[in-house]
């Protein structure tokens, strides 16, 4: 019989095990809500990024972080077995917002699954041949071909749905029309814009808080156009990485026999390597010295079983296919110590904030400067000067800040612009926070009268570009024009900078100094006047015989008085020499040159009060540049187009249906030859 205190025993056991078990499931079940939370919050932050990047261009997250927190995402998920259903790590493209026409794809379009590991790659290789290639960052297309012409371009969109992009593929730069298999064809490749083309269209964009911000962006928004026109201006390349579909067509079972075959047909096709376990680990390296030679962007490889079969017949997950996989560089990260930030403001006003950390080696180059690009990502940061930082290069060539280990935030944002001293005020565009300049006369609102200022009519200093001007200005070494000419002072900052050296800052000086005798037209020109071009600078000095004191003197009735010369113009002119502030920039640019004697013109101005437009072939001058200077000698002026302005067209082609002939035949404009020209000129009647 069963002791009464041994039962009750039991009874107080049972409970206590029971009240363990329960917290225990407490504490399991609130540690699985808090990785719930954690998961929805990183989603959340995801997303943002994503959404930010690929539809607004603006970068609110390094590349770094956000492989960190997708990474954490997929552990998350692989800890809880949930998976939401906006998590990024089962979505894949953007979201349809442009007004295209939307299409379904044959077969859905997965993204890849990644890898960092260099032993990943070749385990997965295992003994088959592969083929590794460039994983260019650009836009996915899906093109069709029917009967040698393409019919259709469809973007990878969502995966399964994408936009129809046809009128817009035509006009890339190397796309064929037309290719000479007559089957049908169904390919995959990559629209992508080079760094060089990116630089020069964004070089054309003043307001820097709408630059876009990688070319990956630039394309994405130049491929989705409404208007092919604006996808034309863009440079965009097409290189093909997959063919889907070709009836009749021999692959001999091989993707490299693929894309050689794509070759022949006219594509551009993605650079690829043959690999095997012998030397995959030499090709890896070879792209990885040879990224920064690479024009185009490419945030990795991509490695491929040859065998089309073998890599079919594993199949797909939900996500990714089984017969590639991405190899994404595993950046190479150093830690270093802040000194300083310089604040660096631009055109529009912005004022950038740049990090200047002591030098570390990255990738093979000397790294000391990276930009933190805005308010928003500093303060998230949380920046402060002696902080140890961690410095990457993104995709091996943009160096970045990917983490602040110290996290001091001691760093203040400054209440005047460092170049003119206006007000600088803290505005929000887009949930992201930038800097500005308020004050409208700040020098570095006026990189474009700097760069006329040294172009090759006005004061022709070669070396002197808008870009480099923009770095001198912002980094206080040129205030105002003249001090263009007293660079000398800054040289060690400037040897420093980057892209100069000692080379380049003698070839720079020596240009200056060579540009420090010129004439009044090109002084006048280079100035700036409204409306003052080049042909009207020449009219007016010479109309005052190159004499500078007359030329700062003129009067509006002296002015109007040459032709050419309109009352808008002339009061434009007479305003400019009225200021002080003008006055005392003209006087310290004339303490730094030497104005030329010009000699008068030789015989009567002939057609003096007269403009010309020149048009079609030459035969008696070798360039227009040479007939423009005979008119300008003989008081003329030259126009580049035809209006009741003009006196004359000369054309050696009278018959001709150019737009210039049926215009100065409508105004009733003379046009004459180049001997009716030269017989005038040397004292023939005048036509």
């Amino acid at each position: 019989m069963e002791n009464p205190q041994d039962k009750l025993q039991d009874k107080l056991q049972d409970k206590l095990q029971d009240k363990l078990q329960d917290k225990l499931q407490d504490k399991l079940q609130d540690k699985l809500q808090d990785k719930l939370q954690l998961m929805k919050d990183r989603i959340e932050e995801l997303n943002k990024a994503a959404r930010a990047y690929y539809q607004e261009n603006i970068e609110i997250m390094s590349n770094l972080e956000y492989d960190k927190l997708y990474d954490e995402l997929v552990e998350l998920e692989k800890e809880t077995g949930t998976v939401l259903s906006n998590s990024p790590t089962i979505r894949v493209g953007y979201e349809l917002l442009t007004g295209l026409p939307k299409e379904t794809h044959e077969r859905p379009m997965l993204s890849l699954n990644k890898t960092k590991e260099l032993t990943d790659l070749k385990e997965w290789l295992g003994d088959q041949e592969g083929l590794l290639s460039w994983k260019l960052d650009g836009l996915t297309i899906v093109l069709t071909y029917i009967q040698g012409s393409l019919v259709k371009a469809v973007t990878r969109g969502n995966g399964e749905v994408g936009e129809v992009v046809t009128n817009n593929i035509k006009v890339f730069k190397n796309i064929p029309l037309n290719i000479p298999y007559k089957g049908s064809v169904v390919l995959r490749g990559e629209a992508v814009i080079g760094y060089s083309d990116f630089i020069k269209i964004n070089d054309e964009i003043d307001d820097e808080s709408i630059k876009y911000k990688n070319p990956r962006n630039l394309c994405s928004g130049s491929v989705r156009q409404l208007n092919n026109k604006v996808t034309a201006e863009r440079n965009v390349n097409f290189f093909a990485f997959s063919l889907v579909k070709a009836e009749s067509v021999n692959s001999e079972n091989s993707r490299i026999a693929q894309l050689n075959w794509l070759k022949s047909q006219g594509f551009g096709v993605v650079e690829f390597k043959r690999v095997n376990a012998g030397n995959l680990e030499d090709v890896v390296s070879w792209f990885a010295e040879n990224i920064g030679k690479n024009d185009f962007p490419s945030d990795g490889l991509v490695l491929s079983y040859d065998d089309i079969k073998y890599g079919e017949s594993l199949g797909t997950t939900a996500k990714f296919p089984r017969d590639s996989i991405a190899y994404k560089w595993r950046d190479e990260v150093k830690e270093t110590k802040l000194l300083e930030i310089e604040w660096s403001p631009s055109r529009t006003g912005l004022i950038n904030p740049i990090a200047v950390f002591e030098s570390v080696e990255l990738e093979g180059t000397t790294v000391s400067r990276a930009s933190l690009h805005n308010i928003s990502i500093m303060e998230e940061l949380e920046i402060g000067i002696g902080d140890t930082v961690c410095v990457y290069k993104a995709n091996m060539i943009i160096p970045q800040i990917s983490e602040n280990l110290t996290r001091s935030g001691s760093v203040e944002i400054p209440e005047c612009c460092p170049v003119c001293g206006g007000e600088a005020a803290v505005k929000q565009n887009n949930d992201v926070r930038y800097l500005y300049c308020t004050n409208e006369d700040c020098p570095v609102k006026q990189i474009k009268l700097f760069t006329l200022f040294v172009s090759r009519d006005a004061m022709n200093i070669e070396g002197l570009s808008e870009a480099t001007i923009e770095k001198f200005i912002s980094a206080g070494l040129i205030k105002e024009l003249a001090d263009i000419f007293n660079i000398e002072r800054h040289k060690e900052k400037i040897v420093s900078m980057e892209g100069f050296g000692e080379k380049s800052y003698s070839k720079l000086t020596a240009a200056i100094n060579k540009a420090r005798k010129t004439t009044a037209t090109r002084l006048l020109y280079s100035l700036g006047i409204p409306n003052v071009g080049l042909s009207n600078a020449k009219l007016i000095c010479r109309k005052l015989n190159h004499n500078w004191h007359d030329i700062e003197k003129a009067t509006y009735e002296q002015l109007i008085d040459i032709g050419g010369i309109g009352g808008v113009m002339a009061e434009a002119f007479v305003s400019y020499f009225s200021s002080e502030r003008n006055k005392l920039v003209i006087r310290d640019i004339l303490s730094e040159i030497e104005l030329e004697t010009v000699q008068a013109a030789e015989g009567n101005l002939i057609f003096e009060n007269m403009t010309f437009v020149i048009t079609g072939s030459l035969e008696h001058f070798s360039n227009r540049e040479e007939l423009v200077a005979v008119i300008e000698e003989k008081g003329g002026k030259t126009s580049g187009s035809v209006s009741a302005k003009t006196n004359y067209l000369i054309n050696n082609d009278n018959t001709s249906g150019s737009s210039k002939n049926k215009k100065a035949k409508e105004l009733g404009i003379g046009i004459i030859t180049e001997n009716q020209f030269l017989e005038w000129l040397n004292g023939g009647e005048r036509p």
